[in-house]
């Protein structure tokens, strides 16, 4: 006969999580070897008990399932996570499969769907609704087309360009940045905002993160620049 699954059930609300317990634990090929009430809980219990597979709530007093799932993935790669949540909310659920969740489902599914969707999860398969798999693929491929074009755009900065966004990562204001250019604070602003559009990025702290990281310009303070530079 099979191994029984190992499962983790992770969940602030004691009469939802006794229930799904006394749900899961009707199924021969599941285990309930633990419960835990939020995520700080669920890194213990998970270290201690390692399950095969944990199912998780995101929102929960304390750490939420988001960071513990980050933690319990980086501590025990080859164990399965399950979000098993009422948001549907897109951040949640990019979230949540960037930081290492095997499935993201909601809690009005049907019992006979969360058996055969952990399941499927346990076997390292995505447990994910159609709906729910669209906006993840769709999510995917926006990142894809930012990178891409940011990497088309980061060659197009002219040297002037290259100097401000230096100077951004220097941690500098607009104001500090035109005296020391010596242009217009508002020419700065002009510049931060070429910049921004042609690194597709939504403000400044992204930019200078993606320059250093990228190594577009350096971490020091080497970008200083002339006023004559163009």
């Amino acid at each position: 006969m099979q191994q029984a699954i190992k499962v983790l059930l992770v969940d602030d609300q004691i009469l939802f999580r006794e229930g799904l317990a006394q749900l899961l634990s009707s199924q021969e090929d599941m285990d309930i070897v633990g419960e835990a009430g939020n995520g700080l809980e669920a890194v213990e219990k998970a270290r201690e008990l390692r399950p095969d597979l944990i199912v998780m709530d995101i929102r929960m007093p304390g750490m939420n399932g988001l960071e513990a799932t980050r933690i319990i993935k980086t501590d025990l790669p080859d164990t399965r996570i399950v979000m098993l949540t009422v948001s549907d909310s897109d951040e949640d659920l990019f979230q949540a499969i960037k930081h290492g969740a095997i499935g993201y489902l909601l809690k009005n599914l049907k019992a006979r769907r969360l058996f055969d969707q952990l399941r499927s999860a346990y076997r390292g398969e995505a447990a994910l609704s159609p709906y729910l798999a669209m906006r993840v693929l769709e999510e995917f491929a926006r990142e894809r087309r930012r990178e891409e074009a940011t990497t088309s755009y980061r060659g197009r900065l002219t040297d002037r360009e290259k100097g401000v966004l230096q100077l951004v990562v220097n941690g500098l204001t607009n104001k500090e940045i035109g005296n020391q250019v010596g242009i217009a604070e508002s020419t700065v602003k002009r510049h931060i905002h070429n910049i921004l559009e042609k690194l597709q990025m939504e403000n400044r702290v992204q930019a200078a993160a993606y320059a250093v990281r990228s190594g577009l310009v350096g971490t020091g303070e080497e970008g200083s620049f002339s006023a004559g530079q163009g």
